[in-house]
């Protein structure tokens, strides 16, 4: 007796997927089911890049389906296609990236910037195309974390080239400055100043922009939230209390202008002594997933007190980059398919599908 496409989707809906927290069928990533005698393919297509994670997964839904009465083999074949989400208060996508990340923290020295960075190399590591725009105009870090020097081109006088860097493109105030010259602008220069960043930039066919915000929430930042399309945003925390006081402010400044948080990340979360391995939440501990937990948010991740991000970023080797199978690398990329998978269950934009309607008077 062979097996029905009923039974086999009844195998895949026993699987939940880690990163989407529901199964496959629910969230509509199994696209095609066939069944040839005692033979199963089964196709499915997430909306998150995971390419570290597509062999386990296929592995999970091939022992379920073989341990179906009448199966002999399964073959699942995994892939992904990224969408382009929607954005708040009805602004436009901007052209050339599908979703633009925003990553905040409430205040500045919870490792923000080094989150940006890596979680941006975390997704193109996991099989995207990811650019970073370095929004901190008073205090740029993503040259040094990239280690990109020079200035950007410009082909055409108005426009500029992003850079380049371990894969990743990149823009920032830091490519038009000497690294120890200071800002000294007030708000409304900041703000159109990286405007003209993001808009001028010939940013190509990105699937992820990751934007490193300034720290706080003050005028700027929530001014930017308002100019900026944002498909989603995650904050940066420490599990110290002071820090998640301020964290709460920027979760909230972002639902008073209708960005969803995709969740939290918990940076410094613990510290493993490199002589001995004693372990201690210097911290504080479980701070941000108590937050999560209070404010209905997804807790994204916790990242340990490692010397090595800290050196591997200030020398121009984001850790991700420098060491892709290190532990650390190992958690970035988690937080990056769990990120990315938290975005593709938000509204999708249709707008790039509409046809453009002419009238002509012939």
């Amino acid at each position: 007796m062979s097996v029905s496409t009923e039974q086999v989707q009844a195998a895949i809906k026993e699987y939940i997927d880690p990163y989407l927290d529901k199964d496959l069928i629910s969230a509509g990533a199994v696209k095609d089911t066939a069944i040839d005698g005692d033979k199963v393919n089964v196709k499915v297509v997430l909306g998150y890049p995971a390419y570290g994670f597509a062999d386990k997964l296929g592995e999970q839904l091939k022992g379920r389906i073989e341990n179906l009465d009448g199966v002999t083999s399964a073959e699942i074949d995994v892939s992904w296609d990224i969408a382009s989400h929607s954005v708040q208060g009805g602004m436009n996508p901007l052209e050339g990236i599908k979703n633009v990340i925003a990553v905040a923290s409430g205040k500045g020295g919870v490792g923000k910037s080094t989150t940006a960075v890596n979680l941006a190399l975390a997704l193109q590591q996991e099989g995207a195309r990811v650019g970073v725009l370095d929004a901190d105009i008073y205090g740029p870090s993503v040259p040094r974390m990239l280690g990109i020097h020079g200035k950007p081109e410009s082909t055409d006088g108005k426009s500029l080239e992003p850079m380049g860097g371990h894969g990743l493109q990149a823009m920032s105030i830091g490519f038009m400055i000497d690294e120890e010259t200071p800002m000294i602008w007030r708000g409304p220069m900041v703000t159109q100043a990286l405007e003209q960043l993001l808009r001028d930039t010939r940013w190509k066919s990105l699937d992820y922009l990751v934007i490193d915000l300034p720290p706080g929430t003050g005028d700027v930042q929530l001014t930017l939230a308002q100019k900026v399309p944002v498909s989603g945003a995650v904050i940066v925390t420490t599990p110290q209390d002071i820090a998640l006081l301020d964290a709460r402010k920027g979760l909230k400044m972002f639902e008073k202008v209708e960005v969803p948080v995709l969740g939290v990340v918990e940076n410094m979360s613990i510290h493993i002594c490199s002589q001995c391995g004693h372990a201690e939440h210097i911290f504080g501990q479980g701070g941000g997933e108590k937050m999560c937990e209070q404010y209905n948010v997804d807790f994204l991740g916790a990242l340990p007190l490692d010397i090595n991000i800290r050196e591997n970023a200030d020398g121009g080797h984001p850790s991700v980059a420098d060491d892709p199978n290190s532990k650390a690398s190992e958690i970035y990329r988690d937080i990056a398919r769990r990120t990315a998978a938290k975005l593709s269950l938000k509204a999708k934009d249709y707008s790039a599908k509409f046809p453009n309607i002419v009238i002509q008077n012939n």
